[in-house]
């Protein structure tokens, strides 16, 4: 028994109280006794507090100081109106104590975690909680985990197994500046320096800013990893084709907006004429077959020129695909579709559409490996709003709610939340939530974040740029988190607008 309490909990930190409302098997209080508490114990740190049989693991949701002194405001009025302050009457510093207040997450027992099932004593001691026995109770991976930084408070390494953080797809929520790129930047470095041996994803990215597109001349020898390579595909936005040949009725009618089942049912039929005259044809050939079309009603007709005539303009279509994502898309590779070029939302909504379609498709059919499809601005392409124009919305949906199925997985990155599709976001069982203030978005979060506890919630507006509450399966409760450095920073990236102003005028 002591070599096991020796080996979970490390530093006193305080002893245990009676409060009106415990303790009790969910919390409990205890006063710091080192007189400097600011530097021993903080809010959202890590606890424990044996029992007999177990380690109660809790962590700090509140600190109070209090001082028997100062509780009656009418004598401290008094003192204060008198000119003489009460610290020179009174040994006011002898009684100022501080109290936490912890939330228990749950009990160590015979090294795994287990439900809470009975309170601490009053007058137990409370500790810090052994580094190693913390990363088992989270469910971290030291080994084989993704390194993304530093469990708040903690000498601790956020090391998520890929497994459990992206397997049933990933949110990443955060308001503008927070640091969600920043973030998604340190996830794409862990993919692609990942070693074959602990297995692989492969990675498609939709840039709507051309962030990451500084990852193609990235020296992974700089970083004292000789013998790494990494594999990123670039592929602007301008270059992007779809192939008409390869595209369905069913799939046509997903790149335009309201095409009923009568219109699919006779655009299905003058594809298959042509198809069986020719292989290759274009949007135009396809065009001047619908117009010729006597079976089609005229209403019918016009309706279904007028679409393929506005899908011929964004010259988005030809005979071949580009990219080949049947090609492109391996394991430990990184394809970047990188549309910052494309000033349309409806040309992005296209590419995405397509490519989200296809994606899901080949990998039901096993033509492609395990991927990762990351979202930029993830609200524009899958709104909650069904007034929206989101051509994407339907394919992405299909993807959060049958894609772990094929291992066809999500991450969305978005600064409005509440503006995010909730099927989809409800689908998301892993979250990574960086400060945000906006009080719609934090009340969208709360009810669509399994796990989420009143006090994360409220401490998500006080987070740092590039700190993070991570939920969901990743950990067993939710975890604060630092995210580190990159290894790899772009070349002409700015650390603020003075820094750009002066780089500008250079």
């Amino acid at each position: 028994m002591m070599n096991m309490r020796m080996n979970t909990l490390t530093e006193r930190l305080g002893t245990v109280i009676c409060t009106d409302s415990g303790p009790s098997v969910t919390r409990f209080s205890f006063v710091v006794e080192a007189e400097e508490p600011s530097n021993t114990v903080k809010r959202g740190e890590f606890v424990g507090v044996h029992l007999d049989s177990a380690t109660v693991i809790a962590r700090i949701q509140d600190i109070i100081r209090l001082n028997r002194y100062f509780e009656h405001a009418e004598a401290v009025r008094e003192y204060q109106s008198r000119g003489t302050p009460l610290r020179s009457i009174f040994p006011t510093d002898r009684w100022q104590y501080t109290v936490a207040e912890a939330g228990v997450l749950g009990f160590w027992m015979n090294d795994r975690p287990v439900r809470p099932f009975s309170a601490v004593s009053p007058g137990a001691t409370v500790r810090r909680v052994d580094e190693r026995v913390l990363a088992a109770f989270l469910r971290l991976d030291p080994e084989r985990g993704l390194n993304l930084g530093r469990i708040s408070h903690h000498d601790l390494q956020f090391t998520p197994s890929l497994e459990r953080l992206l397997s049933k797809h990933l949110a990443v929520l955060a308001m503008s500046g927070a640091g969600k790129s920043y973030f998604i930047s340190v996830l794409l470095e862990e993919l692609l320096l990942r070693p074959r041996e602990y297995g692989r994803i492969a990675v498609v990215v939709i840039d709507v800013h051309g962030e990451y597109t500084y990852l193609q001349d990235i020296d992974v020898g700089e970083q004292g990893r000789p013998g790494t390579e990494i594999e990123v595909e670039h592929i602007r936005g301008p270059h992007i084709q779809v192939s008409v040949p390869r595209l369905s009725a069913d799939a046509m009618g997903a790149l335009v907006a309201g095409m009923s089942a009568v219109q699919k049912r006779d655009l299905r039929r003058v594809l298959a004429d042509i198809r069986k005259e020719t292989k290759e044809y274009t949007l135009t050939v396809l065009i001047e077959r619908v117009r010729a079309d006597e079976q089609i009603s005229r209403n019918t007709r016009d309706a279904l020129v007028s679409w393929l005539v506005d899908l011929d303009e964004t010259r988005l279509f030809g005979l071949e695909p580009v990219p080949d994502l049947q090609r492109v898309v391996r394991p430990g590779k990184l394809t970047l579709i990188d549309l910052s070029d494309f000033i349309s939302l409806k040309k992005k909504q296209i590419v995405v559409a397509h490519i989200a379609n296809e994606l899901l498709t080949m990998r039901r059919r096993q033509r492609i490996p395990p991927f990762l499809l990351v979202l930029e601005e993830a609200h524009q392409f899958c709104p909650e709003s069904r007034q929206e124009l989101a051509l994407p919305r339907a394919r992405l949906e299909t993807i959060a709610r049958e894609g772990r199925k094929f291992y066809a997985l999500l991450c969305l990155v978005s600064q409005r939340p509440v503006k995010l599709s909730t099927t989809i976001l409800s689908q998301c069982s892993n979250q990574a939530i960086f400060r945000t203030t906006n009080p719609y978005d934090l009340d969208h979060i709360g009810k669509s974040s399994e796990g989420i506890d009143r006090a994360s919630l409220d401490a998500i507006t006080t987070l740092e740029v590039g700190e993070a509450l991570f939920v969901g399966e990743a950990v067993s409760h939710p975890t604060f988190v630092k995210i580190r450095r990159r290894m790899f920073e772009p070349p002409d990236s700015s650390e603020n607008l003075l820094d750009a102003l002066r780089d500008a005028d250079k």
